[in-house]
């Protein structure tokens, strides 16, 4: 096997592949790269870790055909320290295992494994099948990804739960995370999807993989699924991943009923204010109390070992005087997610979950559980 291709081709398809790959495994060829050269000019190339399977097609000039592995991390760390334009070579020596990489005055040499020990993942049928547009699934994902849960005993919470639901007669397509303690939700209206389609869940691994491909990817995005299985394609790029096997929690009770928004309040001042105060919160959860009164919110933080913090900011509230606790780090992950000049508040009951919205876009709604103080 020999072809010829630009470092910078390269290494944007080498940066994706290894992250698909774990750095310590305890089968060798699973750190390594599958490098198909192809007649016609085409490599194809190939990264699993049996979970999640990364297919990317490049233009190379291809004088040799043929396929090895390669270790992923030290192969994406050589092309990355090649200077900048460079076309690179590879050469594969059969008898001695070994492929050259080669470009200007540098020459490398690794070792290598065949390419028919190379595992992946067995493909199902995929007969559910829906196409996005970029910007709408990087949306659904990007607005919904801090909420996951890490807890692996609940490994059900582990994903975004990405399913159908019919509101008003219409079907829309909506995106929910939850740790339990907090969850986020999104919907899209206007994407045909397929009847019967199943709702899934997809794993951590995959969306943040999914979300590095589509940052540098415009168009639309090819999605089919199963039950078991989901795969992305867009831009030569062929993304496929177990889906987790378990049962999302039935989301919408933790929603409350009363949907009332009686507390609005300038966004970006809202994040910075709780930033500061949060700041001598000595606890584990970093919690800032809010109390709220007509025309203005009140936020404190208090620590016997630090101090404490108060500062108040105009806001717009309806209703009685109350006063609650959040977790600081949970108001700061919704905050960077709306991009409205407004943030909206139900507070209804200070002992009850309390939703937040963007003022300006109602297709993502936040649920927060208070803590007391």
């Amino acid at each position: 096997m020999e072809f010829t291709i630009e470092r910078s081709l390269f290494l944007k398809a080498l940066s994706h592949s290894q992250s698909v790959i774990e750095r310590r495994t305890t089968v060798p060829i699973l750190s390594n790269i599958l490098l198909n050269a192809q007649e016609g000019g085409t490599l194809e190339m190939l990264a699993t870790d049996l979970e999640l399977s990364l297919e990317e097609k490049l233009k190379a000039d291809v004088k040799t055909p043929g396929a090895i592995t390669v270790p992923a991390h030290m192969l994406y760390d050589i092309v990355r320290k090649l200077p900048e334009g460079a076309d690179i070579t590879l050469v594969h020596d059969a008898e001695k295992s070994q492929v050259a990489i080669k470009a200007a005055r540098s020459n490398f040499k690794l070792g290598t494994l065949p390419a028919e020990d190379f595992a992946s993942i067995q493909k199902d049928t995929l007969p559910h099948s829906l196409t996005l547009d970029v910007k709408v699934l990087r949306s659904l994902l990007e607005r919904t990804r801090f909420a996951i849960s890490t807890e692996e005993t609940r490994y059900y919470l582990n994903g975004i739960y990405l399913h159908t639901a019919e509101v008003g007669g219409k079907k829309i397509l909506k995106a929910v995370a939850t740790d339990g303690h907090r969850l986020a939700q999104v919907e899209v209206s206007d994407v045909k999807t397929p009847e019967g389609m199943p709702g899934v869940i997809i794993p951590r691994k995959t969306v943040n993989e999914l979300l590095r491909i589509l940052e540098h990817v415009e168009g639309k995005v090819e999605v089919s699924l199963s039950e078991t299985n989901i795969s992305f394609s867009c831009d030569g790029i062929l993304l496929t991943s177990r889906l987790i096997d378990g049962t999302f929690p039935d989301y919408e009770k933790v929603i409350p009923d009363q949907k009332t928004y009686n507390l609005t309040i300038p966004s970006k001042k809202f994040s910075e204010t709780v930033d500061r105060v949060a700041i001598v919160s000595g606890d584990k959860l970093r919690v800032v109390k809010i109390a709220l009164a007509p025309k203005v919110a009140t936020l404190s933080a208090t620590s016997l070992d630090h101090g404490s913090a108060v500062e108040e900011m105009e806001a717009e509230y309806k209703g009685d005087k109350v006063a609650f606790g959040l977790n600081s780090r949970f108001i700061l992950d919704v905050s960077q997610i709306i991009q409205g000049a407004k943030i909206e508040f139900a507070i209804n009951d200070p002992g009850a979950s309390i939703l937040i919205r963007d003022s300006e876009d109602h297709t993502g709604s936040y649920v927060i559980m208070p803590l007391r103080v």
